[in-house]
């Protein structure tokens, strides 16, 4: 049985030494070269914190061969990699390391300096000077041994309703168990290159580094600054003969829409996958008419799930008037879809969909009390104990025993493919910038927008509150429309109308 993520990677670089594991634009890097260097920044490590393990140490690079060096790195220190987006405002990542205080933070000389503004500069590492220690392999897969299955792996920040995100904690045995699903369930062979689009604070991309450990796929890193420019992705994907996807659905809906599938072939591409929101119908049949050999499979569950749930290959034709199922649970994982009242639902009837398994995140990362609120004991079982997810997701069960996605319970959305808490906008803007009396922040889920209903004095330039929002918040959580009102609509308990204002938006 495989006792951590590194196993893989051991059998690889022995098997794939000379294949090439990563290429970053015009620079490529074998599964030796990677190995090697990726022991140095173990050393590193574990030279400069007395051989701890199990701590979360901080990535901020952009994503590229030196973070993924990094990442594999702090995994072989035993310790839990934590990817930080160098894009975010510093504030934010002020915020995220106060929570989570890493061991250190690994970074270079161009983001250095911007780091020592909110972090500790002894705890700050240099990659490019890790990359030169002297390692002793043996010696780091004697301190694997301590690391066991259940041990974190890495930690991926999601939005919190206070300003500060929450850091979910994810383990090595869970991210086996997606992995070991993957390679059973789909067909994948050891010649997969993946396009890879998700930035190395999501969970795709944590996918991706399983697989180039667990089955030598070569990551093709596409620049994040590409997703405005489809074309140039699209014949990038032609150039490295790339055969996998896992995106978003945002950059495939984008393309259909412009019609590019009928401008640019893809006769390599063998497998997409995509998840982190609804992939409209109409849009995913034009990529199914152009790729008719290619497999694609609907991805769907939260972070605290660790990557996915529940998955659908799309074998049918789907009518674009009609959802594309989510599916069916993905091996060693449970679905539970439970009423109101704690009891399951019948065929074609609505309910929260709740998860159990070994896929289950950890909980928050020094959040105790977030963690108790959604990992919960199972209502079903009063027998012994045993956690689930609650999701906030309603689905239903169609007579074709699919499970059907229809909207989220609360006010937490997927955009963009992040996960985003409303609240934490509302509190920003209002209690952080104090730039406004009130406010509600309500998803227009046709037109894929959040806007944001404010009273305040006067009525505001757009351009001066997204000025004023960006110092604080990243581009994705940003509303795109601003609608003042002298009054907000408050419901009988005085509180405000989010139905109200969500009839509006639909109402137009």
């Amino acid at each position: 049985m495989i006792k951590n993520i590194l196993e893989y990677f051991e059998k690889t670089i022995i098997e794939k030494k000379d294949k090439i594991a990563v290429i970053d634009g015009e620079r490529k890097i074998t599964f030796a070269e990677l190995s090697q260097v990726s022991f140095s920044v173990a050393t590193a490590i574990k030279v400069n914190s007395n051989s701890s393990i199990k701590n979360p140490v901080a990535v901020f690079l952009p994503k590229s061969i030196e973070s993924i060096i990094s990442d594999i790195g702090i995994v072989y220190s035993g310790n839990a990699y934590m990817n930080l987006d160098v894009k975010t405002p510093l504030e934010r990542i002020s915020n995220i390391l106060k929570l989570v205080q890493p061991l250190y933070v690994i970074t270079d000389s161009r983001y250095s300096a911007k780091l020592k503004e909110i972090f500790s500069e002894s705890q700050i590492l240099d990659v490019d000077k890790l990359i030169k220690y002297q390692y002793n392999h043996a010696e780091l897969l004697e301190n694997l041994e301590r690391v066991i299955d259940t041990d974190p792996l890495c930690l991926i920040n999601t939005s919190g309703s206070t300003g500060t995100p929450k850091s979910v904690i994810l383990n090595h045995r869970s991210f086996i168990d997606f992995t070991e699903w993957a390679m059973q369930a789909t067909v994948w062979s050891e010649n997969e290159i993946i396009g890879s689009l998700s930035p190395a604070v999501f969970d795709i991309y944590s996918f991706e580094l399983c697989m180039l450990m667990a089955k030598s796929s070569t990551i093709v890193i596409i620049p994040d600054t590409w997703a405005a420019f489809p074309v140039k992705i699209l014949q990038l994907l032609n150039e490295q003969h790339v055969t996998y996807l896992f995106w978003v659905p945002t950059i495939m809906v984008n393309i259909a829409n412009m019609g590019l599938l009928d401008k640019i072939s893809l006769p390599y591409i063998k497998m997409i996958w995509f998840a982190g929101e609804v992939f409209p119908t109409k849009q995913f049949n034009i990529w199914r008419k152009h790729l008719p050999d290619t497999t694609f499979v609907n991805m769907y569950g939260p972070i605290e799930i660790t990557l996915d749930c529940t998955y659908y290959v799309v074998d049918r034709e789907i009518p674009d008037n009609e959802p594309i199922p989510i599916g069916y649970p993905c091996r060693n994982t449970d679905i539970l879809i439970l009423d109101e009242e704690n009891k399951l639902v019948g065929k074609n009837e609505p309910g929260e969909l709740c998860v159990r398994g070994t896929s289950l995140a950890m909980g928050y990362y020094n959040n105790p009390e977030k963690t108790a609120a959604a990992f919960v004991q199972n209502p079903l079982n009063n027998a012994y104990p045993e956690l689930i997810y609650r999701t906030g997701d309603i689905v239903f069960i169609n007579n074709r025993n699919e499970i059907v996605f229809k909207g989220r319970k609360d006010s937490l959305i997927k955009h963009s493919g992040y996960r985003i808490e409303l609240a934490e906008i509302e509190h920003v803007i209002v209690n952080t910038l104090k730039l406004v009396k009130n406010g509600c922040a309500v998803y227009d889920y046709q037109k894929k927008e959040i806007v944001f209903f404010y009273e305040a004095q006067e009525e505001f330039k757009v351009a001066e509150l997204r000025k004023a929002i960006a110092k604080e918040l990243p581009n994705y959580m940003i509303p795109t429309k601003y609608i003042y009102m002298q009054e907000l609509p408050r419901n009988t308990n005085g509180k405000i109308d989010r139905l109200k204002l969500k009839d509006r938006i639909n109402n137009g």
